[in-house]
């Protein structure tokens, strides 16, 4: 099969929109209940259920199942439910079978992820899949294994990897491969490596990898993770009526996050590495689905690791648990290259999340899918954006050819074409839609105030919101009620009226996220906020950022008008350099030398892990200080501590 030109193809079907998909998330009861005729996709039977492949792709090569219980951390925390998701086993596999509480395309999209154990890719390269949230998959060499993407917890990787020998022998780690800097993709490490034990192994990234896992999980990790929280539905039961999973996997575990740093970094595509006797050819991709990522080819099994820029879903030009905008032309651009790459070359396809594509046909095939939906949802973004339209405006009448948006492996399940358009929209023109009247509201409290007292009280605007949901128009009713909520927060009746239509709105939801953040915002509203989500920094990661980082760390952490008037300068002297930290008009500033400063009230000589557990409040035990102490006391006393528990649906 040959692949057209990304452009040529986008020019073929521009002129389709007769006959055009949309991806709307929401089912057609839903659609119309939203006061709009609902899309093709919005019916169930307009996809293609009698389409059995991806089944029997989930399916092969299955070894067997993961049968230990709950994978459990030291402290008896489970980490992992394998049976939290048996619910989903108990149905058979048509969209007649989907309850009323869910859209039956997520329905079986969440049955395809549900099958779970060690898996067959092909000769040498077996997969576990279904113990977190992405897949491990493992390479047979010459006298070990090469284990690449171990997971988000070292728990959950160690039986992954305990499933693997307990079928195919107790071979040693001889490499280990993170295919991008996300969090599921090398959190588990710890579980493949123990400590010491990685000392002559080659842990292989891209370029770029170690700078931007330790950036975006620590410099604005707490509200990440709080928000991750809805995006994944921690806090909800499982259920056909609760959490069906995300679309890209099931969830994430809660087990011990680690970060191995890796030794042997890939810089150009073309590069080739030999790792225990197995050849292996990297592809870069940056700037795609994480800013560093590579494919890589097996050229001697005929194996492809597609990383996560290829999957079963429309992936995220911008998560919803906050990130920076991807870039949709590049991924589209690499995507192209990648089927130059290996069309011919490669007889399975496997990511690091999902099932394995067999087939050098249907692994183009997939590939160009993809890369077509990308292509297309960015290029046609561009266009209507320079017509004038705004990224809602753009979201709500975008439609993709049916060539593109019938294909299962682009259903929004992960991403939706929705909030993608939005974010293209984001990465170009920013917040702003150039409307004056956009540019200097209320923020949501007073707006709601001014909203409420515009419509006659709190008693109106629930009356109003009824009639608008016996309308059909879901979507005005929860606008309102969010009014009345942050308005009232003590509002219970209002809580409860919204909460129902959050319930409402997620059981539409084809997109799994979507209906994570309806289920948990009405969760929320009804039962309150409770602690504990997850965190995706560890003690491994602390120790990975450089002495600069964790400064860098602090200066965000800065209460600005609490320190306006404080003028401080304080020298960390580490190993054989010395940090020169200054604070003064509430910022906090650093650069580094080989000489202390004359200037500097206090001199501090430490080492690396007597830092880290300074900053993690345990004292200065050990730590040499020379001047005056009261400097660093001072320099704490106006950092703020991250709220994790921040409300998000009340004020």
């Amino acid at each position: 099969m040959t692949p057209m030109n990304r452009r040529g193809f986008v020019a073929a079907t521009a002129g389709a929109a007769a006959a055009a998909v949309s991806l709307n998330p929401l089912s057609a009861s839903t659609a119309l209940a939203a006061n709009r005729d609902p899309a093709p996709d919005d019916a169930p039977e307009s996809l293609p259920y009698a389409d059995r492949r991806d089944f029997a792709d989930a399916e092969r090569g299955f070894v067997a199942p993961f049968t230990g219980g709950p994978i459990r951390t030291k402290s008896g925390r489970i980490a992992w439910d394998p049976d939290a998701y048996r619910f989903l086993e108990e149905h058979d596999d048509t969209s007649d079978d989907a309850p009323d509480s869910a859209h039956p395309s997520l329905w079986r999209q969440a049955r395809l992820l549900a099958k779970q154990g060690l898996f067959k890719v092909c000769d040498r390269v077996y997969q576990v899949r279904g113990l977190d949230l992405s897949n491990m998959t493992i390479v047979e060499g010459d006298t070990g294994v090469i284990v690449i993407d171990p997971l988000i917890s070292a728990e959950t990787a160690a039986a992954a990897l305990a499933l693997y020998r307990e079928h195919r022998g107790d071979r040693p780690v001889r490499a280990m491969i993170y295919t991008h800097p996300h969090v599921d993709h090398f959190g588990g490490c710890r579980g493949v490596l123990p400590d010491g034990a990685d000392a002559d192994v080659p842990i292989v990234a891209p370029q770029g990898f170690m700078e931007h896992a330790v950036t975006e999980n620590v410099y604005v990790g707490p509200a990440m993770s709080r928000r991750a929280g809805y995006m994944y539905g921690a806090k909800l039961p499982t259920g056909a009526k609760a959490q069906l999973g995300c679309g890209l996997g099931l969830t994430v575990s809660l087990g011990t996050v680690g970060l191995i740093a890796p030794n042997s970094y890939v810089t150009r595509t073309g590069e080739e590495l030999t790792l225990d006797g197995v050849r292996v050819e990297f592809q870069m991709t940056p700037g795609t689905e994480a800013h560093a990522e590579m494919n890589f080819l097996f050229p001697d099994l005929r194996a492809v690791c597609m990383a996560e820029n290829a999957t079963h879903t429309m992936h995220n030009i911008l998560t919803l648990r906050g990130a920076q905008v991807r870039d949709a032309h590049a991924w589209a651009g690499y995507l192209t290259e990648s089927i130059g790459l290996y069309e011919g070359r490669a007889d399975v396809a496997f990511a690091s999340h999902h099932w394995p594509t067999w087939g050098n046909v249907t692994i183009v095939e997939l590939l160009t899918h993809q890369r077509d939906l990308y292509g297309y949802l960015h290029d046609q973004t561009v266009r209507l954006i320079n017509q004038g339209r705004t990224g809602t405006e753009i979201a709500e009448t975008f439609r993709l050819p049916p060539a593109i948006g019938e294909v299962w492996a682009n259903r929004g399940y992960y991403g939706s074409l929705s909030h993608n358009v939005k974010a293209v929209y984001q990465r170009y023109m920013g917040w702003f839609d150039g409307n004056p009247a956009h540019l200097w509201q209320h923020p949501p409290v007073e707006e709601a105030r001014r909203w409420v007292d515009c419509l006659g009280g709190q008693a109106a605007v629930r009356a109003r919101a009824r009639a608008y949901e016996r309308r059909g128009d879901l979507r005005f009713a929860v606008t309102l009620l969010n009014h009345a909520v942050f308005n009232d927060p003590d509002d219970t009746a209002a809580k409860r009226q919204l909460a129902a239509l959050f319930t409402r709105l997620g059981h539409g939801s084809e997109n799994a996220v979507w209906r994570n953040f309806f289920l948990t915002g009405a969760l929320e509203l009804t039962e309150g906020v409770t602690p504990g989500e997850s965190s995706t920094v560890g003690p491994d990661m602390y120790l990975a950022l450089t002495v600069g980082q964790l400064i860098d760390s602090m200066a965000v952490r800065v209460d600005g008008p609490k320190a306006w008037d404080v003028r401080l300068a304080v020298d960390w002297r580490v190993g054989d350099g010395y940090w020169h930290l200054r604070l003064a008009h509430g910022l906090l500033t650093w650069t580094e030398s080989e000489e202390p400063d004359p200037d500097a009230g206090l001199t501090m000589t430490l080492t690396k892990p007597q830092l880290l557990a300074l900053l993690a409040g345990k004292g200065t035990e050990g730590i040499a200080m020379d001047g005056d102490r009261s400097l660093f006391t001072t320099l704490l006393s106006v950092l703020d501590k991250p709220d994790k528990n921040f409300p998000i649906v009340t004020p």
